[in-house]
């Protein structure tokens, strides 16, 4: 059985923000690929690279979630939470030179995890029905924590 998902609505891009959503994506591919079996070093290298910047506006985490969702059709579908949110939160710091807060929660029953972004306490892309039913497990703020 298959679910049918509309992607989001694509959004006209500059090249500058082409090039850095494309290098935003491709970290967030080398990251999941280096740290996929092991999650506390995958939050400790978005920690690092969140360290001393600036929390990141809803407005600035809705364009930068855009920019990686035109770029990136499996970002934008329902199973590209975890390469999303994490291209998301790069492509913040690529575009804006902000971090906004990135978690993975779990939920039981049935066990299913799920990967977001937030910004001025708004959920970004999601619905926050769905996201109440997640406990989170891992958060990375601009604070690096």
């Amino acid at each position: 059985m298959s679910t049918l998902v509309a992607l989001p609505e694509p959004t006209a891009l500059t090249r500058h923000e082409q090039l850095r959503g494309r290098a935003a994506l491709l970290t967030a591919w080398l990251l999941l690929a280096r740290h996929r079996h092991r999650p506390e070093r995958l939050a400790a290298s978005l920690a690092a690279r969140a360290a001393g910047l600036r929390p990141a506006t809803a407005q600035q985490a809705r364009h930068a979630q855009a920019v990686i969702t035109t770029l990136s059709p499996r970002c934008g579908s329902g199973r590209g939470c975890l390469p999303r949110s994490l291209a998301t939160a790069l492509a913040c710091r690529t575009l804006y030179r902000t971090w906004p807060t990135w978690r993975v929660g779990m939920r039981y029953p049935p066990l299913m995890s799920h990967a977001w972004v937030q910004a001025d306490n708004q959920l970004i892309g999601e619905d926050p029905d769905v996201i109440a039913t997640y406990t989170p497990t891992l958060t990375v703020g601009p604070e690096g924590a």
